[in-house]
């Protein structure tokens, strides 16, 4: 009986099959040694694929193994394909996670791209006051329509009605009103009242002066009347 070894998956060539078929020949002419002669093809680091018996068919022998390392091969091409298919899943995966990520990063710039133009309309809208307080014929005293025709000649129109309604929640319109626990003072009780010395010396008693105070602080704060009374709502004070 003859055994042929190969390397790995190759398959022994026709060269080899040929020799091989030779030698086996030759044995199988041997009476005596017929049974126990062996022809080994060897190389280094070498797969064991078949073992030929002498005399038996070369060409049968030779498709067996060809069929073996066939198997072989189509196994190895399967885990490689399997192996190519996860790295494309991984990839594909990773991508939409990336795109997902760009898009939000993308909505979240917008959104806050259209805060800061927000933010800034009501700003140039709040400091275009019409009228200062210089304007206005100062009175011994006024009643609620006076100050409030006052209020709406000092702040701008898209922000007159939130500016009127903090005065609303703050004095309702009294200009000489004092909270008795703090002592804020006025139409937009300043704590204490005697900030409103800033934009003039009548404070006490003279409403558009406290308007003028009161814009401004509600501009440089909170950028405009109406996110103060955004954080007003929400606080119950600002």
């Amino acid at each position: 009986m003859s055994r042929i070894s190969v390397r790995g998956f190759a398959v022994a060539s026709a060269t080899a099959v040929t020799t091989v078929g030779a030698v086996v020949g030759v044995a199988a002419g041997n009476d005596q040694g017929a049974t126990t002669d062996r022809v080994e093809a060897t190389a280094a680091d070498t797969t064991l694929l078949a073992e030929i018996p002498v005399g038996q068919n070369v060409q049968a022998q030779t498709a067996s193994l060809t069929q073996q390392a066939d198997t072989q091969a189509d196994a190895a091409d399967t885990a490689a394909k399997k192996d190519v298919e996860e790295a494309a899943r991984k990839q594909a995966a990773e991508d939409a996670t990336a795109k997902k990520q760009a898009a939000d990063d993308a909505a979240k710039k917008e959104a806050e791209e259209k805060a800061a133009k927000e933010r800034e309309k009501d700003q140039v809208a709040s400091r275009s006051a019409a009228r200062d307080a210089s304007d206005f014929a100062v009175k011994g005293s006024y009643s609620v329509s006076d100050v409030q025709a006052i209020a709406r000649q000092m702040v701008p129109g898209d922000q007159f009605q939130c500016f009127s309604n903090i005065v609303n929640e703050e004095s309702t319109w009294n200009y000489t009103a004092v909270n008795s626990s703090s002592g804020a003072y006025g139409l937009v009780q300043a704590l204490p009242g005697s900030k409103m010395s800033s934009a003039g010396d009548d404070w006490r008693t003279n409403p558009a002066t406290q308007i003028k105070w009161g814009l401004s602080y509600m501009n440089e704060r909170y950028g405009s009347p109406c996110s103060a009374w955004t954080f007003h709502q929400a606080n119950g004070w600002y």
